[in-house]
């Protein structure tokens, strides 16, 4: 959430900023303004009146003694008066502080500098990218069909047990998640990143905090008995650990890495690119999250950038790397990068990767602060997070990439972890 102060002191900036985004921002942040003057009229109103009453009360006490009983009356009159009207004024200050709130989380998170014009996918600029392209024979198969071959993956038993979107691992394909999971977590490790186990569920105010709430798109699954929200990625959870918190300088970064399942319920997604893996309602992830200084924040973003890269390296996966335009970025990015790998059967680029810095986007909502080392001043921190990796696309590309006469071949930095070095 952008703090008021920024919006009143550079308004111009904010709305050609935002504009990037093709998000109109001039009648919201006018009528924020507006509200905010609204304000702090009644505050200075109701401070005077506070005054007032004060003064008055005081004098009611001085004509008792001097025996000015009808003065002392009049007096008494108006202190009530007052009084109805501090509450009046109270009434409006928070009636506007409430909807300023509330517009304010309506507007997005500025974009970075650097994040280039356009509108869509179409538009994002490829940074770098590597990697070998395989060399599939013309009847080569998709990863659903390959999945079925080798009993790897069965969607049409999650589908039964739950729905579309909830696949059912098996066998060598069950092994392969794990095997994904525990390299990803240990590669984090030796990064320094520490681990946590989150939980799946989070309160309201944890998706408010890292902006997942208010819900416009109906992303989330909601579980309304107990207001309840299952989890779109462990950057949620994760973040939220730091909520309210005030860390010391010296401790920045803070680095946590966490894997957990993620539920989405990809509103008005359907019937684009959803066969076999390539989109889920529940799946897989390992998540990198940092809270950093904000002179640092950036830095911090090309080491995660890098160690994402590291990962699509060791799986011989041909990658790409993709700065966001500002029409395809998030509600709370102020700069975002896209993984992309390569699906040779079905010929198509998958992202599995979305590595992004908010600034004080987040931090704004969650008050996660630090304390400065000179002079004790408590600031804002910068909050970051990135998948590393998200398992479904991966898991697709592997299998496509990898196919032989053979069976798959499993890539050699795998094997440790899977118990084999080919699915036949």
């Amino acid at each position: 959430m952008l703090t008021l102060k920024y919006l009143s002191e550079n308004t111009r900036e904010c709305i050609e900023r935002l504009a990037v985004k093709h998000f109109d921002a001039e009648a919201l942040i006018g009528e924020i303004l507006e509200l905010d003057l609204q304000r702090r009229n009644a505050q200075t109103r109701s401070d005077a009146c506070a005054a007032e009453l004060n003064t008055l009360s005081r004098s009611i006490g001085v004509l008792m003694q001097e025996g000015k009983k009808q003065e002392a009356a009049v007096v008494r009159e108006k202190t009530l008066q007052l009084k109805e009207e501090g509450k009046s004024l109270e009434t409006a200050r928070k009636g506007a502080e409430n909807r300023i709130q509330e517009l304010l989380v309506q507007i997005p998170n500025l974009p970075h500098s650097s994040v280039p014009a356009g509108k869509g996918a179409e538009d994002n600029v490829t940074e770098r990218s590597g990697g070998r392209m395989p060399d599939l024979p013309v009847d080569a198969m998709p990863h659903w069909d390959l999945a079925k071959k080798y009993d790897l993956i069965d969607f049409e038993l999650g589908a039964k047990i739950t729905g579309a979107g909830f696949p059912v691992y098996k066998g060598k394909g069950a092994r392969l998640q794990r095997a994904l999971i525990n390299y990803f977590l240990d590669c984090a490790r030796q990064a320094g990143y520490l681990e946590i186990q989150p939980p799946y569920v989070v309160n309201a105010a944890s998706g408010y905090g890292t902006g997942q709430l208010p819900d416009k798109e109906g992303q989330m699954y909601h579980v309304g008995l107990d207001d309840l929200y299952l989890i779109p990625t462990a950057e949620v959870p994760v973040t939220n650990i730091y909520r309210d918190v005030i860390l010391d300088e010296k401790d920045l970064p803070v680095k946590n890495t966490a894997y957990s399942a993620c539920f989405r319920r990809e509103a008005g997604a359907y019937g684009k690119d959803v066969r076999g893996l390539n989109r889920l309602h529940q799946f897989d992830k390992v998540e990198i999250v940092c809270i950093e200084h904000p002179d640092r924040s950036y830095e911090r973003l090309e080491k995660m950038v890098t160690h994402v890269q590291s990962l699509v390296e060791a799986l011989e996966l041909p990658w790409r790397i993709l700065r966001l335009c500002g029409g395809d970025m998030g509600f709370t990015s102020a700069l975002t990068f896209d993984f992309e790998v390569y699906s040779a059967a079905q010929q198509r680029w998958l992202e599995v990767s979305s590595v992004s810095n908010f600034e004080s986007f987040q931090a704004n909502r969650l008050k996660c602060r630090y304390r400065t080392a000179e002079g004790g001043k408590i600031q804002l921190c910068h909050t970051l997070n990135g998948s590393a990796l998200a398992l479904p696309r991966v898991v697709a590309a592997l299998l496509e990439n990898n196919q032989t006469a053979e069976g798959i071949r499993i890539p050699d930095v795998l094997r440790p972890y899977t118990g084999f070095d080919i699915i036949d």
